[in-house]
């Protein structure tokens, strides 16, 4: 079991990754349809087997491994991990590992596959290549490790691909192989990549998540619900993730069946407040977002001011009591002070505005950001080596 990973901080362009190399080869065998030709068994087999599977990452490794959003038996919980492999996405404890991790971290620099850290390509496919972003945290998941059988798993990362390779192989030969597992397992891997890549690139957010994960209906299709992903990151531990009725997902659909069945059970589901918006946003959260939003005026125009035209009769010995008191969370020090060109709250609000929806957590975000900016700002002035910088 690792340490917490590192990742932008010290990382190499290592391409020379054995992990890698199945998910390469996964895409020159597709290419073996050439050879084979096409038949209508091969087409049909491709077609199921992205469905069964996509099911299978949606609610296996995604909403029941990785945020444990209903129950199974432990027989159903080792089944549903089987097939989560036959997808070739390595082991589920693994996968959930990543997962979390990416949502700790999501959008910053130890996020495994983000966007706005090393763009679009990275975080659809060469964050695989990396290896500082293959390692994963299982201190993460220790409702998943205490399992025995599933560490084993785990550590039979390709065996159900390998099985469901041969099954296919020998039920419809090689135009079976190539088009029925090969052809739809990469079609899978790019679906499954989307979420990744660009949920955090196009689309609507209609929730504050300090992210930029969005909503977008139609990769919400080609994922059975995975592409509303700005309401998953608000509301992470409900299994149904289009929170609106027109919102399809059709993961959630599919599992409240098997609910009914009685294989899964205790389906958690978003409540009315949450759906609203209504839910207040945890304390990392509001420091991600007033980060974000303090980021949006310049403190070294600020400090150009205050250089220019600050009060004589204020002492560094008044900054630095202002600097602890910001520390200190007296929302009420810096008033005294008057650093000149530092945004009064109703502007810092009035860009909050421009930038979120309304929140119930909107007025302490935007005190926050504030606090963080005159920390910045008295810091810079009194020359500190550690000062805060925020992007211009």
């Amino acid at each position: 079991m690792s340490d917490e990973p590192r990742y932008l901080d010290d990382y190499d362009d290592d391409v020379v990754y054995p992990d890698a190399i199945p998910f390469l080869l996964m895409h020159v065998a597709a290419l073996g349809a050439f050879w084979s030709g096409v038949t209508t068994q091969a087409v049909v087999i491709a077609v199921v087997l992205y469905v069964v599977r996509m099911l299978a990452v949606t609610g296996g490794y995604h909403r029941y491994f990785s945020h444990r959003t209903f129950k199974t038996s432990r027989v159903g919980q080792f089944m549903l991990a089987f097939l989560c492999q036959s997808s070739a996405q390595r082991g589920a404890i693994w996968w959930a590992a990543k997962h979390r991790a990416h949502h700790k971290h999501s959008d910053t620099p130890l996020d495994p596959h983000s966007p706005a850290q090393r763009g679009f390509w990275f975080a659809h496919v060469g964050w695989i290549f990396a290896p500082r972003t293959q390692e994963a945290d299982y201190g993460l998941v220790p409702d998943l490790t205490k399992y025995p059988e599933l560490r084993w798993l785990d550590r039979q990362k390709y065996l159900p691909a390998m099985v469901l390779a041969v099954a296919v192989w020998a039920l419809a030969g090689w135009p079976g192989l190539f088009i029925g597992f090969f052809l739809s397992t990469v079609v899978l891997y790019h679906g499954t990549f989307f979420i990744n890549s660009l949920a955090h690139m196009t689309g609507r957010q209609r929730y504050i998540t300090g992210d930029d994960s969005r909503n977008s209906w139609w990769l919400a299709l080609i994922t059975f619900g995975e592409g509303w992903h700005n309401n998953h990151h608000y509301f992470q531990s409900s299994m149904r993730q289009g929170f609106r009725w027109y919102e399809i997902d059709i993961t959630y659909y599919v599992f409240r069946v098997l609910a009914w069945m009685r294989v899964v059970w205790d389906l958690k589901e978003p409540t009315a407040s949450v759906i609203a918006g209504e839910r207040r946003l945890a304390r990392g959260v509001v420091d991600k977002v007033a980060w974000q939003l303090a980021e949006h005026f310049s403190i070294e125009a600020i400090v150009d001011h205050a250089r220019e035209s600050w009060p004589q009769t204020v002492t560094l010995d008044d900054l630095g009591e202002l600097v602890e008191a910001v520390r200190a969370r007296m929302d009420d020090e810096w008033e005294r002070f008057q650093l000149p060109h530092v945004p009064s709250v109703s502007e810092v609000r009035a860009q909050a505005l421009e930038l979120y929806r309304d929140s119930p957590s909107l007025d302490d975000v935007v005190a926050r950001a504030r606090a963080m900016i005159v920390e910045a700002v008295s810091l810079r002035l009194l020359d500190e080596p550690d000062g805060i910088a925020f992007a211009t």
